[in-house]
Protein backbone atom coordinates (compact mmCIF):
# COMPACT_ATOMS: atom_id res chain seq x y z
CA UNK A 1 0.00 0.00 0.00
CA UNK A 2 3.30 2.24 0.95
CA UNK A 3 3.93 1.77 -2.82
CA UNK A 4 0.74 2.71 -4.46
CA UNK A 5 0.72 6.02 -1.75
CA UNK A 6 4.11 6.83 -3.24
CA UNK A 7 3.32 5.95 -7.13
CA UNK A 8 -0.59 7.92 -6.90
CA UNK A 9 1.54 11.14 -7.25
CA UNK A 10 -0.85 13.28 -5.00
CA UNK A 11 1.00 16.09 -3.98
CA UNK A 12 3.33 17.21 -1.25
CA UNK A 13 1.42 20.54 -0.89
CA UNK A 14 -1.45 18.84 0.34
CA UNK A 15 -0.06 16.37 2.44
CA UNK A 16 2.10 19.11 4.37
CA UNK A 17 -1.26 21.14 4.56
CA UNK A 18 -3.07 18.02 5.91
CA UNK A 19 -0.50 16.81 8.69
CA UNK A 20 -0.20 20.52 9.58
CA UNK A 21 -4.00 20.71 10.43
CA UNK A 22 -3.87 17.03 12.08
CA UNK A 23 -1.29 18.69 14.16
CA UNK A 24 -2.77 22.00 15.02
CA UNK A 25 -5.96 19.88 15.65
CA UNK A 26 -4.16 17.58 18.18
CA UNK A 27 -2.95 20.37 20.26
CA UNK A 28 -6.07 22.14 20.37
CA UNK A 29 -7.18 18.75 22.14
CA UNK A 30 -4.50 18.01 24.27
CA UNK A 31 -4.89 22.38 25.55
CA UNK A 32 -8.48 22.21 26.55
CA UNK A 33 -8.14 19.50 29.08
CA UNK A 34 -5.31 21.67 30.65
CA UNK A 35 -7.83 24.58 30.29
CA UNK A 36 -10.74 22.70 32.37
CA UNK A 37 -7.97 21.94 34.96
CA UNK A 38 -7.37 25.37 35.24
CA UNK A 39 -10.91 27.31 35.18
CA UNK A 40 -11.66 24.70 38.07
CA UNK A 41 -8.27 25.13 40.31
CA UNK A 42 -7.83 28.85 39.89
CA UNK A 43 -11.49 30.02 38.99
CA UNK A 44 -13.93 28.22 40.25
CA UNK A 45 -12.37 26.84 43.43
CA UNK A 46 -11.01 30.28 44.37
CA UNK A 47 -13.96 32.33 43.34
CA UNK A 48 -12.65 34.32 40.53
CA UNK A 49 -14.73 35.29 38.04
CA UNK A 50 -12.67 37.15 36.03
CA UNK A 51 -9.84 34.38 35.62
CA UNK A 52 -12.97 31.94 35.24
CA UNK A 53 -14.44 34.15 32.18
CA UNK A 54 -10.96 34.77 30.61
CA UNK A 55 -10.29 31.07 30.55
CA UNK A 56 -13.55 30.24 29.61
CA UNK A 57 -12.93 32.72 26.29
CA UNK A 58 -9.74 30.95 25.57
CA UNK A 59 -11.50 27.61 26.14
CA UNK A 60 -14.49 28.46 23.34
CA UNK A 61 -11.85 30.28 21.11
CA UNK A 62 -9.55 27.00 21.85
CA UNK A 63 -12.40 24.72 20.65
CA UNK A 64 -13.93 26.56 18.05
CA UNK A 65 -10.12 26.02 16.25
CA UNK A 66 -10.36 23.06 17.04
CA UNK A 67 -13.14 22.25 15.72
CA UNK A 68 -12.32 24.08 12.03
CA UNK A 69 -8.86 22.32 12.08
CA UNK A 70 -10.63 19.33 12.28
CA UNK A 71 -12.73 19.79 9.12
CA UNK A 72 -9.69 21.00 7.25
CA UNK A 73 -7.88 18.06 8.22
CA UNK A 74 -10.88 16.14 7.71
CA UNK A 75 -11.63 18.07 4.15
CA UNK A 76 -7.35 17.50 3.09
CA UNK A 77 -7.75 13.88 4.27
CA UNK A 78 -10.73 13.23 1.70
CA UNK A 79 -9.22 14.87 -0.61
CA UNK A 80 -5.78 13.01 -0.62
CA UNK A 81 -7.58 9.94 -0.15
CA UNK A 82 -10.08 10.57 -3.24
CA UNK A 83 -6.87 11.69 -5.84
CA UNK A 84 -5.45 8.32 -4.37
CA UNK A 85 -7.98 6.12 -5.93
CA UNK A 86 -8.92 8.15 -9.26
CA UNK A 87 -4.57 7.98 -10.10
CA UNK A 88 -4.52 4.19 -8.96
CA UNK A 89 -7.78 3.10 -10.82
CA UNK A 90 -6.36 5.48 -13.71
CA UNK A 91 -3.02 3.52 -13.56
CA UNK A 92 -4.83 -0.19 -13.13
CA UNK A 93 -6.93 0.87 -15.78
CA UNK A 94 -4.22 1.77 -18.14
CA UNK A 95 -2.80 -1.51 -17.25
CA UNK A 96 -5.21 -3.76 -18.60
CA UNK A 97 -5.27 -2.26 -21.55
CA UNK A 98 -1.58 -3.05 -22.40
CA UNK A 99 -2.78 -6.93 -21.39
CA UNK A 100 -2.86 -9.26 -24.21
CA UNK A 101 -5.53 -11.72 -25.25
CA UNK A 102 -3.52 -14.13 -23.05
CA UNK A 103 -2.73 -11.89 -20.06
CA UNK A 104 -6.43 -11.51 -19.95
CA UNK A 105 -6.90 -15.09 -19.10
CA UNK A 106 -4.86 -15.01 -15.81
CA UNK A 107 -7.00 -12.32 -14.44
CA UNK A 108 -11.24 -12.95 -14.84
CA UNK A 109 -13.23 -10.19 -15.99
CA UNK A 110 -15.33 -9.90 -13.24
CA UNK A 111 -11.99 -9.89 -10.85
CA UNK A 112 -10.84 -6.89 -12.65
CA UNK A 113 -13.72 -5.42 -12.10
CA UNK A 114 -13.67 -6.07 -8.09
CA UNK A 115 -9.92 -4.81 -8.47
CA UNK A 116 -10.62 -1.29 -9.88
CA UNK A 117 -13.87 -1.01 -8.31
CA UNK A 118 -14.26 -2.19 -4.21
CA UNK A 119 -10.59 -3.36 -4.01
CA UNK A 120 -9.73 0.30 -4.42
CA UNK A 121 -12.42 1.86 -2.63
CA UNK A 122 -11.11 -0.56 0.73
CA UNK A 123 -7.60 1.38 -0.28
CA UNK A 124 -9.26 4.85 -0.22
CA UNK A 125 -11.63 4.29 3.09
CA UNK A 126 -8.41 2.48 4.71
CA UNK A 127 -6.59 5.76 3.97
CA UNK A 128 -8.82 8.34 5.12
CA UNK A 129 -9.05 6.12 8.83
CA UNK A 130 -5.20 5.76 8.77
CA UNK A 131 -4.98 10.00 8.48
CA UNK A 132 -7.75 10.83 10.66
CA UNK A 133 -7.47 8.05 12.94
CA UNK A 134 -4.06 5.86 13.45
CA UNK A 135 -1.72 9.17 12.46
CA UNK A 136 -2.87 11.25 15.32
CA UNK A 137 -3.40 8.09 17.88
CA UNK A 138 0.62 8.07 18.83
CA UNK A 139 0.87 11.65 19.71
CA UNK A 140 -2.26 12.06 21.62
CA UNK A 141 -1.68 8.85 23.54
CA UNK A 142 2.03 9.50 24.64
CA UNK A 143 1.62 13.13 25.11
CA UNK A 144 -1.83 12.60 27.17
CA UNK A 145 0.17 10.13 29.42
CA UNK A 146 2.78 12.70 29.69
CA UNK A 147 0.17 15.23 30.88
CA UNK A 148 -1.25 12.55 33.00
CA UNK A 149 1.62 11.51 34.66
CA UNK A 150 2.50 15.54 35.00
CA UNK A 151 -0.79 15.85 37.31
CA UNK A 152 -0.75 12.79 39.35
CA UNK A 153 1.26 9.76 38.32
CA UNK A 154 -0.63 7.02 40.35
CA UNK A 155 -3.96 8.05 38.30
CA UNK A 156 -1.88 7.44 34.96
CA UNK A 157 -1.28 4.51 36.10
CA UNK A 158 -4.91 3.48 35.54
CA UNK A 159 -4.65 4.74 32.03
CA UNK A 160 -1.86 2.71 31.04
CA UNK A 161 -3.88 -0.61 32.51
CA UNK A 162 -6.45 0.21 30.62
CA UNK A 163 -4.27 0.82 27.68
CA UNK A 164 -2.61 -2.52 27.76
CA UNK A 165 -6.12 -4.53 27.98
CA UNK A 166 -7.01 -2.74 24.82
CA UNK A 167 -4.01 -3.96 23.54
CA UNK A 168 -4.66 -7.13 24.47
CA UNK A 169 -8.06 -7.57 23.67
CA UNK A 170 -6.70 -6.91 19.97
CA UNK A 171 -4.17 -9.26 19.96
CA UNK A 172 -7.16 -12.01 20.71
CA UNK A 173 -9.09 -10.61 17.89
CA UNK A 174 -7.36 -9.26 15.05
CA UNK A 175 -5.27 -13.14 13.92
CA UNK A 176 -9.26 -14.20 13.77
CA UNK A 177 -10.29 -11.22 11.25
CA UNK A 178 -7.17 -11.28 9.22
CA UNK A 179 -7.07 -13.79 7.34
CA UNK A 180 -11.14 -13.62 6.51
CA UNK A 181 -10.44 -9.94 4.75
CA UNK A 182 -8.86 -12.14 1.83
CA UNK A 183 -11.86 -14.30 1.73
CA UNK A 184 -13.86 -11.40 1.30
CA UNK A 185 -12.24 -10.06 -1.67
CA UNK A 186 -12.52 -13.32 -3.54
CA UNK A 187 -16.17 -13.75 -2.41
CA UNK A 188 -16.70 -11.03 -4.42
CA UNK A 189 -14.94 -11.88 -7.37
CA UNK A 190 -16.83 -14.74 -7.72
CA UNK A 191 -20.33 -13.57 -6.51
CA UNK A 192 -19.32 -10.93 -9.46
CA UNK A 193 -17.94 -13.43 -12.05
CA UNK A 194 -21.75 -15.72 -11.30
CA UNK A 195 -24.08 -12.30 -11.26
CA UNK A 196 -21.91 -11.61 -14.45
CA UNK A 197 -22.49 -14.82 -16.29
CA UNK A 198 -26.15 -14.97 -15.43
CA UNK A 199 -27.53 -11.75 -16.75
CA UNK A 200 -25.52 -12.03 -20.15
CA UNK A 201 -26.61 -15.58 -20.69
CA UNK A 202 -30.26 -14.69 -19.47
CA UNK A 203 -31.63 -15.54 -23.04
CA UNK A 204 -30.14 -19.45 -23.07
CA UNK A 205 -30.69 -19.55 -19.22
CA UNK A 206 -34.57 -18.68 -20.09
CA UNK A 207 -34.83 -20.77 -23.64
CA UNK A 208 -33.86 -23.77 -21.38
CA UNK A 209 -36.30 -22.93 -18.62
CA UNK A 210 -32.91 -23.15 -15.86
CA UNK A 211 -33.82 -19.88 -14.13
CA UNK A 212 -34.03 -21.85 -10.86
CA UNK A 213 -30.80 -23.59 -11.45
CA UNK A 214 -28.90 -20.42 -12.07
CA UNK A 215 -30.52 -18.80 -9.03
CA UNK A 216 -29.60 -21.13 -6.65
CA UNK A 217 -26.05 -21.15 -7.79
CA UNK A 218 -26.22 -17.59 -7.02
CA UNK A 219 -28.01 -17.93 -3.61
CA UNK A 220 -24.85 -20.21 -2.99
CA UNK A 221 -22.43 -17.74 -3.86
CA UNK A 222 -24.42 -15.26 -1.89
CA UNK A 223 -24.80 -17.31 0.80
CA UNK A 224 -21.00 -18.07 1.08
CA UNK A 225 -20.43 -14.06 0.83
CA UNK A 226 -22.54 -13.50 3.48
CA UNK A 227 -21.23 -15.95 6.08
CA UNK A 228 -17.96 -14.79 5.73
CA UNK A 229 -19.17 -10.95 6.47
CA UNK A 230 -21.34 -12.40 9.01
CA UNK A 231 -17.81 -14.19 10.96
CA UNK A 232 -16.09 -10.35 10.86
CA UNK A 233 -19.35 -8.95 11.82
CA UNK A 234 -19.63 -11.08 14.64
CA UNK A 235 -15.98 -10.53 16.19
CA UNK A 236 -16.03 -6.82 15.58
CA UNK A 237 -19.59 -7.57 17.50
CA UNK A 238 -18.31 -8.62 20.46
CA UNK A 239 -14.87 -6.16 20.28
CA UNK A 240 -17.13 -3.18 20.40
CA UNK A 241 -18.87 -3.67 23.66
CA UNK A 242 -15.47 -4.78 25.53
CA UNK A 243 -14.25 -1.54 24.82
CA UNK A 244 -16.67 0.26 26.39
CA UNK A 245 -16.82 -1.72 28.83
CA UNK A 246 -12.64 -0.84 29.39
CA UNK A 247 -13.63 2.39 28.64
CA UNK A 248 -16.26 3.16 31.63
CA UNK A 249 -14.25 0.79 34.27
CA UNK A 250 -11.07 3.34 33.49
CA UNK A 251 -13.39 6.73 33.72
CA UNK A 252 -14.87 4.72 36.92
CA UNK A 253 -11.44 4.08 38.48
CA UNK A 254 -10.28 7.16 38.09
CA UNK A 255 -13.05 9.07 39.47
CA UNK A 256 -12.93 6.39 42.75
CA UNK A 257 -9.58 6.86 42.85
CA UNK A 258 -9.40 10.71 42.24
CA UNK A 259 -12.25 11.12 44.89
CA UNK A 260 -10.07 9.94 47.43
CA UNK A 261 -6.78 11.64 46.28
CA UNK A 262 -8.91 14.84 47.29
CA UNK A 263 -10.32 13.64 50.09
CA UNK A 264 -6.22 13.32 51.07
CA UNK A 265 -5.80 16.85 49.87
CA UNK A 266 -3.14 14.58 47.42
CA UNK A 267 -4.98 16.21 44.23
CA UNK A 268 -7.53 18.98 43.32
CA UNK A 269 -11.22 18.93 41.57
CA UNK A 270 -9.37 20.24 38.39
CA UNK A 271 -7.02 17.92 38.14
CA UNK A 272 -9.10 14.96 38.41
CA UNK A 273 -10.93 16.64 35.44
CA UNK A 274 -8.27 16.88 33.77
CA UNK A 275 -7.16 13.50 33.99
CA UNK A 276 -10.64 11.83 33.07
CA UNK A 277 -10.55 14.16 29.69
CA UNK A 278 -7.10 12.76 29.24
CA UNK A 279 -8.37 9.49 29.40
CA UNK A 280 -11.71 10.22 27.22
CA UNK A 281 -9.32 11.27 24.28
CA UNK A 282 -6.36 8.47 25.29
CA UNK A 283 -8.99 6.08 24.85
CA UNK A 284 -11.42 7.26 21.91
CA UNK A 285 -8.01 7.59 20.26
CA UNK A 286 -6.76 3.95 21.05
CA UNK A 287 -10.74 2.88 20.32
CA UNK A 288 -10.04 4.47 16.49
CA UNK A 289 -6.69 3.17 16.23
CA UNK A 290 -7.95 -0.14 16.72
CA UNK A 291 -10.51 -0.10 13.96
CA UNK A 292 -8.06 1.41 11.55
CA UNK A 293 -5.31 -1.27 12.44
CA UNK A 294 -7.87 -4.17 11.94
CA UNK A 295 -8.97 -2.73 8.48
CA UNK A 296 -5.05 -2.34 7.69
CA UNK A 297 -5.30 -6.46 6.39
CA UNK A 298 -8.07 -6.02 4.27
CA UNK A 299 -6.23 -2.99 2.48
CA UNK A 300 -3.41 -4.95 2.21
CA UNK A 301 -4.70 -7.61 0.83
CA UNK A 302 -6.55 -5.39 -1.26
CA UNK A 303 -3.11 -4.12 -2.41
CA UNK A 304 -1.33 -7.12 -2.73
CA UNK A 305 -4.67 -7.89 -5.72
CA UNK A 306 -4.06 -4.57 -7.24
CA UNK A 307 -0.07 -4.89 -7.44
CA UNK A 308 -0.86 -8.78 -8.99
CA UNK A 309 -2.21 -6.80 -12.17
CA UNK A 310 -0.14 -3.41 -12.41
CA UNK A 311 3.31 -5.92 -11.95
CA UNK A 312 2.36 -8.42 -14.35
CA UNK A 313 4.01 -7.76 -17.47
CA UNK A 314 2.09 -7.35 -20.61
CA UNK A 315 3.24 -10.17 -23.37
CA UNK A 316 3.06 -7.90 -26.39
CA UNK A 317 5.70 -5.82 -25.96
CA UNK A 318 5.88 -2.28 -27.82
CA UNK A 319 9.01 -2.06 -30.45
CA UNK A 320 10.85 0.82 -31.92
CA UNK A 321 10.92 0.33 -35.08
CA UNK A 322 9.32 1.90 -38.46
CA UNK A 323 7.47 0.78 -41.25
CA UNK A 324 9.73 0.86 -44.48
CA UNK A 325 7.98 3.10 -47.41
CA UNK A 326 7.46 0.53 -50.08
CA UNK A 327 5.87 1.59 -53.27
CA UNK A 328 3.53 -1.21 -52.69
CA UNK A 329 2.08 -2.63 -49.51
CA UNK A 330 2.68 -5.94 -48.49
CA UNK A 331 1.92 -8.35 -45.63
CA UNK A 332 3.99 -11.75 -45.22
CA UNK A 333 3.38 -14.43 -42.92
CA UNK A 334 6.69 -16.03 -42.56
CA UNK A 335 7.27 -19.63 -40.61
CA UNK A 336 4.64 -18.51 -37.93
CA UNK A 337 3.51 -20.92 -35.18
CA UNK A 338 1.44 -19.81 -32.45
CA UNK A 339 1.19 -22.16 -29.22
CA UNK A 340 -1.18 -20.68 -26.30
CA UNK A 341 0.29 -20.39 -22.66
CA UNK A 342 0.03 -24.11 -21.22
CA UNK A 343 -1.30 -25.74 -24.46
CA UNK A 344 0.61 -28.63 -25.69
CA UNK A 345 0.06 -28.68 -29.24
CA UNK A 346 0.01 -25.54 -31.73
CA UNK A 347 -2.79 -24.04 -32.94
CA UNK A 348 -0.73 -23.00 -35.66
CA UNK A 349 2.02 -24.54 -37.25
CA UNK A 350 4.45 -22.72 -39.85
CA UNK A 351 2.31 -20.76 -41.71
CA UNK A 352 3.59 -19.19 -45.10
CA UNK A 353 1.67 -16.58 -47.23
CA UNK A 354 1.86 -13.26 -48.17
CA UNK A 355 -0.79 -10.82 -49.21
CA UNK A 356 -0.20 -7.45 -51.71
CA UNK A 357 -1.85 -4.42 -52.60
CA UNK A 358 -5.24 -4.37 -54.03
CA UNK A 359 -5.91 -8.00 -53.35
CA UNK A 360 -8.15 -10.13 -50.93
CA UNK A 361 -6.96 -13.00 -49.00
CA UNK A 362 -9.48 -15.42 -47.90
CA UNK A 363 -9.24 -18.07 -44.97
CA UNK A 364 -11.00 -21.05 -44.61
CA UNK A 365 -11.05 -24.09 -42.86
CA UNK A 366 -13.45 -25.91 -40.30
CA UNK A 367 -14.00 -25.47 -36.62
CA UNK A 368 -10.75 -25.45 -34.54
CA UNK A 369 -8.39 -24.90 -38.01
CA UNK A 370 -6.93 -21.43 -36.54
CA UNK A 371 -8.26 -19.27 -38.78
CA UNK A 372 -9.64 -16.79 -35.94
CA UNK A 373 -6.00 -17.03 -34.38
CA UNK A 374 -4.42 -16.12 -37.35
CA UNK A 375 -7.41 -12.74 -37.80
CA UNK A 376 -5.57 -11.95 -33.51
CA UNK A 377 -2.21 -12.27 -34.74
CA UNK A 378 -2.22 -9.15 -37.35
CA UNK A 379 -3.28 -6.75 -35.00
CA UNK A 380 -0.74 -8.25 -32.52
CA UNK A 381 -3.97 -9.15 -30.16
CA UNK A 382 -1.62 -11.98 -29.34
CA UNK A 383 2.14 -12.43 -30.66
CA UNK A 384 3.14 -15.42 -32.46
CA UNK A 385 5.40 -18.06 -30.58
CA UNK A 386 7.91 -18.46 -33.37
CA UNK A 387 7.93 -17.14 -37.24
CA UNK A 388 7.46 -13.54 -38.23
CA UNK A 389 4.37 -11.50 -39.84
CA UNK A 390 6.03 -8.89 -41.51
CA UNK A 391 4.52 -5.28 -43.07
CA UNK A 392 5.85 -3.86 -46.03
CA UNK A 393 9.30 -6.29 -44.81
CA UNK A 394 9.24 -5.07 -41.14
CA UNK A 395 8.07 -7.60 -38.27
CA UNK A 396 5.33 -6.03 -36.58
CA UNK A 397 7.07 -7.13 -33.36
CA UNK A 398 9.59 -4.29 -34.08
CA UNK A 399 6.68 -1.83 -34.13
CA UNK A 400 4.73 0.03 -31.71
CA UNK A 401 1.34 -1.29 -30.91
CA UNK A 402 -0.41 2.39 -31.23
CA UNK A 403 1.43 2.18 -34.94
CA UNK A 404 0.21 -1.25 -35.79
CA UNK A 405 -3.27 -0.99 -35.01
CA UNK A 406 -3.19 2.26 -37.43
CA UNK A 407 -2.78 0.27 -39.78
CA UNK A 408 -4.76 -2.93 -39.14
CA UNK A 409 -8.45 -2.37 -39.40
CA UNK A 410 -10.03 -5.55 -37.64
CA UNK A 411 -13.69 -6.62 -37.36
CA UNK A 412 -14.07 -9.51 -34.91
CA UNK A 413 -15.89 -12.45 -35.23
CA UNK A 414 -18.85 -11.54 -32.59
CA UNK A 415 -19.60 -7.52 -33.34
CA UNK A 416 -19.59 -5.34 -30.11
CA UNK A 417 -20.80 -1.99 -29.96
CA UNK A 418 -20.89 0.45 -27.18
CA UNK A 419 -23.42 2.61 -24.83
CA UNK A 420 -24.34 5.71 -26.74
CA UNK A 421 -25.68 6.86 -29.94
CA UNK A 422 -24.92 4.97 -33.46
CA UNK A 423 -22.57 8.49 -34.60
CA UNK A 424 -20.53 7.69 -31.26
CA UNK A 425 -20.05 3.74 -32.11
CA UNK A 426 -19.43 5.20 -35.54
CA UNK A 427 -16.55 7.34 -34.57
CA UNK A 428 -14.46 5.02 -33.10
CA UNK A 429 -12.93 4.44 -35.93
CA UNK A 430 -12.07 7.98 -36.09
CA UNK A 431 -12.78 10.32 -33.70
CA UNK A 432 -13.00 13.28 -36.17
CA UNK A 433 -15.31 11.91 -38.75
CA UNK A 434 -17.42 14.07 -39.96
CA UNK A 435 -21.41 13.06 -40.99
CA UNK A 436 -20.88 12.39 -44.21
CA UNK A 437 -17.85 10.41 -43.40
CA UNK A 438 -19.93 8.59 -41.39
CA UNK A 439 -22.70 8.00 -43.88
CA UNK A 440 -20.45 7.22 -46.85
CA UNK A 441 -19.01 4.04 -44.65
CA UNK A 442 -22.72 3.17 -43.67
CA UNK A 443 -23.74 3.16 -47.46
CA UNK A 444 -20.48 1.03 -48.09
CA UNK A 445 -21.67 -1.35 -45.21
CA UNK A 446 -25.38 -1.54 -46.34
CA UNK A 447 -26.32 -0.35 -42.74
CA UNK A 448 -27.41 3.73 -43.97
CA UNK A 449 -30.89 1.87 -44.34
CA UNK A 450 -31.61 0.88 -41.18
CA UNK A 451 -29.60 3.33 -39.45
CA UNK A 452 -32.09 6.11 -40.99
CA UNK A 453 -35.29 4.03 -40.59
CA UNK A 454 -34.54 5.05 -36.57
CA UNK A 455 -35.83 7.59 -34.30
CA UNK A 456 -32.81 10.46 -34.70
CA UNK A 457 -30.90 8.50 -37.38
CA UNK A 458 -27.44 8.47 -36.81
CA UNK A 459 -28.02 10.14 -33.40
CA UNK A 460 -30.70 7.01 -32.00
CA UNK A 461 -29.26 5.44 -28.92
CA UNK A 462 -27.58 1.93 -28.64
CA UNK A 463 -27.81 -0.30 -25.82
CA UNK A 464 -24.30 -1.45 -23.99
CA UNK A 465 -23.11 -4.14 -26.46
CA UNK A 466 -25.62 -3.04 -29.01
CA UNK A 467 -28.23 -5.34 -27.57
CA UNK A 468 -31.22 -3.48 -29.77
CA UNK A 469 -30.24 -4.49 -32.67
CA UNK A 470 -30.24 -7.42 -34.30
CA UNK A 471 -27.05 -9.45 -35.27
CA UNK A 472 -26.75 -8.54 -38.44
CA UNK A 473 -27.14 -4.31 -37.81
CA UNK A 474 -24.08 -4.83 -34.97
CA UNK A 475 -21.99 -6.44 -37.91
CA UNK A 476 -22.88 -3.75 -40.60
CA UNK A 477 -22.05 -1.12 -38.35
CA UNK A 478 -18.52 -2.75 -37.05
CA UNK A 479 -17.62 -2.71 -40.76
CA UNK A 480 -18.80 0.48 -40.93
CA UNK A 481 -16.53 1.87 -37.93
CA UNK A 482 -13.33 0.24 -39.54
CA UNK A 483 -14.54 1.89 -43.12
CA UNK A 484 -14.26 5.17 -41.01
CA UNK A 485 -10.90 4.02 -40.04
CA UNK A 486 -9.61 3.83 -43.59
CA UNK A 487 -6.28 1.36 -42.60
CA UNK A 488 -4.44 -0.16 -44.71
CA UNK A 489 -4.83 -3.89 -43.84
CA UNK A 490 -8.90 -4.69 -43.42
CA UNK A 491 -9.59 -8.11 -41.22
CA UNK A 492 -12.64 -9.67 -41.05
CA UNK A 493 -12.99 -12.33 -38.93
CA UNK A 494 -15.81 -13.98 -40.15
CA UNK A 495 -17.84 -10.55 -40.18
CA UNK A 496 -20.63 -11.24 -42.64
CA UNK A 497 -22.09 -14.61 -40.66
CA UNK A 498 -25.46 -13.25 -39.99
CA UNK A 499 -26.04 -11.32 -42.97
CA UNK A 500 -28.08 -12.89 -45.37
CA UNK A 501 -26.57 -14.00 -48.59
CA UNK A 502 -28.03 -10.50 -50.68
CA UNK A 503 -26.70 -8.39 -47.63
CA UNK A 504 -23.42 -10.44 -48.13
CA UNK A 505 -22.93 -9.80 -52.08
CA UNK A 506 -23.90 -6.35 -51.81
CA UNK A 507 -21.56 -5.62 -48.92
CA UNK A 508 -18.51 -7.37 -50.77
CA UNK A 509 -18.91 -5.42 -54.15
CA UNK A 510 -18.97 -2.11 -52.40
CA UNK A 511 -16.00 -3.09 -50.14
CA UNK A 512 -14.26 -3.80 -53.71
CA UNK A 513 -14.15 -0.50 -54.55
CA UNK A 514 -13.08 1.07 -51.52
CA UNK A 515 -10.29 -1.34 -51.06
CA UNK A 516 -8.64 -1.16 -53.50
CA UNK A 517 -5.44 0.04 -52.59
CA UNK A 518 -5.31 -2.06 -49.18
CA UNK A 519 -4.86 -5.81 -47.96
CA UNK A 520 -8.00 -7.38 -47.37
CA UNK A 521 -8.07 -10.54 -45.18
CA UNK A 522 -11.44 -12.33 -45.17
CA UNK A 523 -11.73 -15.27 -42.73
CA UNK A 524 -14.69 -17.01 -43.34
CA UNK A 525 -17.21 -19.97 -42.86
CA UNK A 526 -19.66 -20.15 -46.40
CA UNK A 527 -17.79 -20.44 -49.84
CA UNK A 528 -19.78 -18.02 -51.16
CA UNK A 529 -18.42 -15.23 -49.20
CA UNK A 530 -14.92 -16.11 -50.27
CA UNK A 531 -15.61 -17.57 -53.68
CA UNK A 532 -13.87 -14.26 -55.69
CA UNK A 533 -11.28 -13.67 -53.74
CA UNK A 534 -7.61 -13.20 -55.27
CA UNK A 535 -6.33 -15.99 -53.23
CA UNK A 536 -7.83 -18.52 -50.87
CA UNK A 537 -5.85 -20.24 -47.82
CA UNK A 538 -7.27 -23.39 -46.45
CA UNK A 539 -6.26 -24.62 -42.89
CA UNK A 540 -6.84 -27.54 -40.88
CA UNK A 541 -5.27 -28.50 -37.82
CA UNK A 542 -3.10 -24.93 -38.00
CA UNK A 543 -1.67 -26.28 -40.86
CA UNK A 544 -2.46 -24.89 -44.99
CA UNK A 545 -3.68 -27.44 -46.91
CA UNK A 546 -3.89 -25.51 -49.42
CA UNK A 547 -3.36 -22.07 -51.47
CA UNK A 548 -5.04 -20.80 -54.81
CA UNK A 549 -8.01 -19.58 -56.36
CA UNK A 550 -11.81 -21.43 -56.15
CA UNK A 551 -11.26 -22.83 -59.24
CA UNK A 552 -7.34 -24.31 -58.63
CA UNK A 553 -8.46 -25.34 -55.13
CA UNK A 554 -11.47 -27.48 -56.43
CA UNK A 555 -8.47 -29.28 -58.59
CA UNK A 556 -5.83 -29.44 -55.82
CA UNK A 557 -7.25 -29.29 -52.48
CA UNK A 558 -9.33 -32.21 -50.96
CA UNK A 559 -10.01 -30.22 -47.90
CA UNK A 560 -11.67 -27.39 -49.81
CA UNK A 561 -13.88 -29.62 -52.30
CA UNK A 562 -15.14 -31.10 -48.85
CA UNK A 563 -15.86 -28.02 -47.65
CA UNK A 564 -17.42 -26.66 -50.74
CA UNK A 565 -19.77 -29.92 -51.74
CA UNK A 566 -21.27 -29.72 -47.96
CA UNK A 567 -22.32 -25.77 -48.58
CA UNK A 568 -22.91 -25.84 -52.35
CA UNK A 569 -25.14 -27.66 -55.08
CA UNK A 570 -23.59 -29.24 -57.87
CA UNK A 571 -25.26 -26.74 -60.45
CA UNK A 572 -23.70 -24.00 -58.21
CA UNK A 573 -20.12 -25.96 -58.44
CA UNK A 574 -20.09 -26.34 -61.92
CA UNK A 575 -20.77 -22.05 -62.09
Amino acid sequence: MIQLFKQAQLGKSKIFLLMLFITLQMGGTLLLPTLTANIINYGVMAEDMDYVLSTGALMLGVAILTGLFSVLGTYFSAEIATRFAKNTRKRLFAHTQELSYQDHKKFSTSSLITRSTNDIEQLQTTLSMIFEMLVPAPFVILIGMVLAFMRDWTMALILIVSSIVFLAVLGVIAPKVFPLFNKVQLGLDKMNGVVAQYISGIRVVRAFNRTKLESERMDTAFKDFAKVNIRINRLFASLMPLIMLGMSLAIVAIVWFGSMRINTGNMQLGDVMAIIEYSMNILMYLIMAVFAVIYIPRAKVCAERIHEVLNHKPEIRDGEGQIKANAKLNLEFKNVTFRYQDAENAVLKNLNFSCEEGTTTAIIGGTGSGKSTVARLIPRLIDATSGAILLNGTNIKDLPQEETRRRVGFVPQKAFLFSGTIADNLRHGNPNATLRDMKRAAITAQSDDFIMEKPGGYEAVVSQGGKNLSGGQRQRMSIARMLIKKPDVYVFDDSFSALDFKTDAALRRALKEVTQQSIVINIAQRISTIRDADQIIVLDEGKIMGKGTHDELMQTCEVYVEIARSQLSEEELAT
